[in-house]
């Protein structure tokens, strides 16, 4: 039996999660321009086969490998759509990560002061109308930078993915903020 199969193929029983990396788990090539819809039906394809309701009627380990079987696979695929999560995944794959786990700081002073910009003009709008301006000028440059994330990977310049990665989740926090803001709710008379 293929050590990778989650099903043994003479007897068709579910056989427990092996690590392997997000890419292989959804069956898509590991690089950063994924085709979302491949990737879409892949994940619903491997839901349908591992979907713990499908086990209903199997051995309580049957049923504990097809839930570590899904929640993989739901883990997977969240991180693979994601533009920010899959560059992020990718870099610790290729031994690079965007933010090493012992630096406390930013060290690339003009992103720090564009990012400092951006929160001081948020924090300076009131009005929906100027946070719809923030939230609509993030999203171009989140999507600008998705674009400069996949040039780096494709060029091979893991620096440059990292730094544009980095970019990236100080996007991502900001219009996390700009959210819960919109749904906040107004103070009262």
């Amino acid at each position: 039996m293929d050590a990778r199969a989650p099903f043994c193929h003479a007897c068709g029983t579910i056989q427990p999660p092996r690590a392997v990396d997000h890419f292989v788990r959804l069956g898509v090539k590991r690089q950063f321009d994924v085709d979302l819809r491949e990737l879409e039906r892949q994940y619903f394809g491997f839901q349908r086969r591992f979907h713990p309701d499908r086990f209903a009627t199997k051995s309580a380990e049957e049923r504990a490998f097809s839930l570590q079987h899904s929640t993989a696979t739901n883990e997977a695929f969240e991180t693979i759509r994601s533009p920010r999560r899959r560059a992020e995944y990718l870099l610790t794959l290729l031994g690079q990560p965007a933010l090493p786990a012992d630096a406390h700081t930013v060290g690339d002073p003009a992103l720090l002061a564009e990012v400092l910009q951006l929160r001081e003009a948020l924090d300076e709008s009131a009005e929906p109308r100027a946070m719809q301006r923030i939230a609509q000028d993030a999203l171009a440059r989140a999507e600008d930078c998705t674009r400069s994330i996949a040039a780096a990977f494709a060029a091979g310049n893991l620096a440059e993915a990292g730094k544009q990665t980095l970019w990236l989740a100080y996007l991502d926090k900001l219009a996390d903020e700009i959210r819960a803001r919109g749904r906040r709710p107004k103070p009262g008379p």
